[in-house]
């Protein structure tokens, strides 16, 4: 692979940095042409270094008509596919695994995408620097389940990233959580369900065993890596 300025591996700041809750960053090399797309592309969509500051959504899409947010978006399908769906939508992706936006970056490139913004890094530094209700939707597609009852502690869906997440959520936004591990759903709908300004907006088992109309499947979903059916949690931000 020619030289390119694909990210690096994080150094050693494991003092400062919080508990990682994604495994490895990085797999087979990157193909020329998506590594190239690092030094091309990537430049112009990458958000804002949020340990600089701030992050403001309007300032990278002055016109977007709303704001979503998809943490871990792996190959980058789903996040590719909704935004050239919601065309008026700022869609901010976050992923720390670099072949993961290596797809991303190809496929916003091949679909010409102008309202994609990527962070290839861990979220929660880009949640902690947004506004307060600045999202109008969170998406959480198959996180790491560390299904292990040792490395829990590990997962994502704690409850100060629950909270942390309802502050940059507008009231009447909505997070989703889909995960294929069934104690990953119970642990996840049980801190989601402790804050009280989220609403689980499920009535019956079709509303979580069901995908939403909107869902696109990804190339992990197929590969039925987990317990279970995919199950989606949606909750909607009360006032």
């Amino acid at each position: 692979m020619p030289a390119s300025k694909t990210p690096d591996s994080p150094a050693d700041t494991s003092a400062h940095r919080p508990m990682r809750t994604f495994g490895r960053i990085k797999s087979r090399p990157i193909k020329p042409l998506q590594a190239a797309l690092f030094d091309t592309l990537m430049p112009s969509i990458a958000v804002p270094d949020p340990k600089a500051g701030p992050v403001d959504p309007t300032a990278m899409m002055p016109d977007a008509k709303a704001v979503w947010l998809e943490i871990g978006f792996g190959g980058g399908e789903h996040l590719a596919a909704q935004a050239a769906a919601n065309p008026d939508a700022l869609m901010i992706g976050c992923e720390p695994f670099l072949n993961g936006v290596a797809s991303a970056l190809r496929h916003i490139d091949e679909g010409g995408l102008k309202n994609v913004r990527l962070h290839a890094d861990d979220a929660r530094a880009v949640v902690e620097a947004l506004p307060d209700a600045s999202l109008d939707r969170v998406m959480i597609l198959f996180p790491d389940p560390w299904h292990k009852v040792r490395h829990n502690k590990r997962r994502l869906v704690q409850d100060d990233f629950v909270t942390a997440l309802v502050r940059v959520l507008k009231p009447g936004g909505r997070l989703r959580f889909v995960t294929d591990w069934k104690d990953y759903a119970e642990w996840a709908l049980e801190r989601f369900q402790r804050n009280p300004h989220l609403a689980w907006q499920a009535n019956e088992a079709d509303d979580w065993k069901v995908a939403p109309a909107d869902h696109v499947v990804t190339r992990y979903e197929e590969k039925k890596l987990g317990d279970t059916a995919p199950l989606f949690l949606e909750f909607e931000r009360t006032a």
